[in-house]
């Protein structure tokens, strides 16, 4: 595969999201080895649980501090975006097959 040439950085910004998802498991929200969102998923409302602070962080962004904190809304946004995601699949077992051409 040759080299890509992302036009919008984004070979950067998954980088900097993956470093940022990796802190988060060594915050507040791992310890004890359980997750408040594991949880919720549990008792079944994972998915509304996860589009809720999508929704919540978007309404956010820009309203609170300094663009740099409007920035860390933008990679919870994604965060909990990709674990909407995640959750979808449990939920329909990974019967959703999609090809990326």
């Amino acid at each position: 595969m040759k080299n890509k040439i992302y036009k919008f950085n984004e070979d950067a910004l998954v980088k900097e999201f993956m470093d940022y998802i990796d802190s988060t498991y060594g915050g507040h929200y791992g310890q004890g080895g359980l997750q408040s969102a594991e949880v919720i998923v549990d008792r079944g409302h994972g998915l509304g649980f996860f589009l809720g602070n999508v929704d919540k962080y978007n309404a956010r962004y820009g309203k609170k501090g300094e663009p740099a904190d409007h920035r860390k809304d933008i990679l919870k946004v994604i965060h909990y975006a990709f674990l909407a995601l995640n959750e979808h699949d449990r939920i329909h077992d990974g019967t959703i097959t999609i090809s990326y051409k």
